[in-house]
């Protein structure tokens, strides 16, 4: 029995990620990590998630937005959003350690049909990241998910009731708004990661302001108003932020040269792409490529 103190809670999360950290899971949707040391700033795509920090912490930048979180907190992303983070807190001794898994539209949608849960305005337009505090409810329907790693034989029919809980936590909790959007099909967020999607599906493109407001079924005006305030980002510094990712993915697994890999990408000019490159990531495109390498190497 707990008593409702969430560090005994923290304590069992931490042992079941260090234990099946590195491992093949056996939930889907389930993920676990761990790392025992700081890192450099390090970009990519963040997919709707929830997760829950069981021990250290970490760092996210979205845009000029910062985001903080570590042990007994928890993250949602709610759409597809091109973040830099690092770890700043893990060692050896007391490694970063978290769990998380997809926050899928379909499942949020359907739990709040089942509930009967009263929808927030559609006006409503909250940021697609946001961290707090993770509740003691929260926190106990994490551990039982983790615990069926353990039991292998239960996860079919127990999983899927335990993720339904989590949902639901989060749903009534802290960040209710933001999830309830996820799973509301009409939502400003909804409409928002429609064009999000078309970006990163389209990012070589010439991207056209009123193209993308037309499909978020909004004027230019609002939407790019809407675009910003979730992913704190203006849609042209979006597809940058898209492009650079991609062009660094490029870079890693091709031997294609600086000047094909900035042109695949979408970019005219080779020097427009070395630059933003070294403003986005510290150094060129091609010395970053060899340091990249020299690193896959060793790993």
């Amino acid at each position: 029995m707990y008593l409702n103190d969430p560090e005994i809670l923290l304590d069992e999360l931490r042992a079941l990620i260090d234990r099946h950290a590195g491992r093949p899971m056996t939930i889907d949707g389930l993920k676990v990590a761990k790392a025992d040391r700081p890192e450099d700033p390090n970009s990519g795509v963040a997919r709707p998630v929830l997760a829950v920090v069981a021990q250290g912490s970490k760092r996210l930048t979205l845009g000029d937005r910062v985001y903080d979180y570590g042990a007994g907190q928890y993250l949602v992303v709610s759409v597809d959003l091109p973040v830099a983070g690092h770890y700043t807190r893990a060692s050896p001794e007391e490694p970063f350690l978290a769990c998380g898994f997809a926050l899928e539209p379909a499942k949020i949608a359907s739990l709040l049909l089942d509930a009967g849960a009263d929808p927030l305005p559609r006006r409503t337009t909250p940021h697609g990241l946001a961290v707090c505090d993770a509740p003691f409810e929260l926190l106990d329907a994490t551990v039982r998910l983790l615990r069926l790693l353990d039991r292998p034989g239960d996860a079919p029919v127990l999983a899927p009731l335990i993720e339904k809980e989590i949902l639901w936590r989060l749903i009534t909790g802290e960040q209710g708004a933001l999830v309830r959007q996820i799973g509301l099909a009409d939502s400003q967020l909804t409409h928002i990661s429609r064009a999000i999607r078309w970006i990163r599906d389209h990012h070589t493109e010439t991207l056209r302001i009123e193209d993308l407001a037309r499909l978020a079924g909004m004027s230019a005006s609002p939407f790019h108003r809407h675009f910003r305030a979730v992913t704190a980002l203006t849609p042209i510094q979006f597809q940058k932020r898209i492009r650079l990712q991609e062009a660094r993915l490029l870079l890693l697994s091709s031997a294609a040269d600086v000047a094909e890999v900035g042109f695949a990408v979408g970019y005219d000019s080779v020097s427009q792409f070395s630059r933003e490159y070294r403003r986005a990531f510290g150094s060129p495109p091609g010395q970053d490529a060899v340091r990249l390498r020299g690193g896959a190497g060793r790993g």
